[in-house]
Order: structure tokens, then sequence, then C-alpha cells
């Protein structure tokens, strides 16, 4: 057990083409997404998406992972690193880093909206994806997810890699004003992102943070 930061930040990546109907509303879940088919790019893995549709919330019964919105507890994710390796069999997005933003939100706040709409969430110290990761839904057990090895840059060992994958998951949707930040890797993309969000009436930050990147 490791002790949580004061105010944890989650993160969620998202092609930059998606944002002028994130910025209208929210993100919207894996299962919601197949259901509206929205414009824009998917950057993650079909037969992932797919798997994490059986997949049920330990905490919550009668609910599948992948009817939640994913957060990581950190930038730089792995997924991250896959994308911008570009040669993963199951990825068919090609189109590398560059056009990937994070959009950074404050867990508690998060939790603080979830409880106050009678919207289910949860968090895991793992991949929500493998089976034998636990689901937890009280901000007490942040304890047990491992702080300093998310926080860690090199992912090559087991536990690290693990830990990195840990994730918070909104139920359904989570609301565009719940976005803190956004976070790009050049001026090039803070551009196109503000020209995506320009008619939003919610616009949070544009930040070029390219330690986020590899």
């Amino acid at each position: 057990m490791t002790q949580p930061p004061d105010r944890p930040k989650i993160y969620h990546i998202v092609h930059l083409d998606r944002l002028p109907t994130i910025s209208q509303g929210a993100l919207w879940s894996d299962a919601a997404i197949r259901l509206a088919a929205p414009a824009g790019t998917v950057i993650g893995m079909n037969s992932i998406k797919d798997r994490r549709l059986a997949l049920p919330v330990g905490c919550h019964d009668g609910t599948f992972v992948g009817e939640y919105v994913p957060f990581y507890f950190c930038s730089r994710s792995i997924m991250l690193f896959v994308i911008h390796c570009a040669n993963h069999p199951e990825l068919a997005y090609r189109g590398g880093q560059g056009p990937i933003v994070h959009l950074e939100a404050d867990l508690h706040e998060a939790v603080a909206w979830a409880q106050a709409s009678g919207r289910r969430w949860a968090f895991t110290p793992a991949n929500a994806g493998a089976y034998y990761t636990p689901f937890y839904a009280d901000v007490g057990a942040l304890d047990r997810l491992n702080w300093p090895a998310i926080a860690e840059r090199d992912f090559r060992p087991a536990d690290v890699k693990e830990a990195k994958q840990s994730e918070f998951l909104m139920h359904e949707h989570f609301p565009w004003t719940l976005v803190r930040r956004i976070g790009v890797v050049n001026n090039a993309t803070a551009q196109n992102v503000h020209a995506a969000i320009q008619t939003a009436a919610y616009r949070p930050p544009i930040e070029i943070q390219p330690t986020w990147y590899y």
C-alpha cells in the first residue's frame, strides 16, 4: 500500500477529431459509442474493446468494463506508447501520437460529481481489462494503487507496467465540464484543438506538454 497524492489527476487520451462532439457534452463509454457511432477516429484496439464489453465490474453488479469511460492515473500511458510505435498488428490507427490529446481531470471532483448524480464509478490497481483485476468504489482504497510505480517513466519492470495500467472508470459518460486541462504534444496540435473546441460553451486551457508524450 502506498499513500495517494492529495489531488490525484486522471487522464483520457483521444484523437483531436473527436473533440468537436465531446466538447458539446461528454465523453462516452465504448458501449455507447458503438450504438451512436459518432464521427472521429478510433485509436484503441477493437479486440480489447470487445473483451471489455463482456468483463464484469466486480463492485457494481450487472455492469461491464466497456460500459464505463476509462481514465489512467498518469499521462504518457503504455497505450500511448503503442500508438506512438504504430506497429501493433491489432492497432488499426497508424497516425502516431501527434493528433492524440490528453484530457486531464481531478479524481476527487469526478467522484463528487458522480456521487451527487447517482453515477457509478470505480478504479482498479491494474488493467481493468484483465480477468484477475479487482475493482474498488471507495476513495479510502486509493492506497491500494502503487503510486510510485504509476509515476515512473520506465515501464519495463513488470510491477511498474501493471501499475501504470491502473484505471479510473465512470459509468456511461463523463461530463466535458469536468475536464480541467487539455495536454498536447506541440503548438500545431494546440492550434487544431483550439479550432476543434471553439464553439463549446466551456473551453478548458490547452497546454503544450511534451513530457506527456514519447
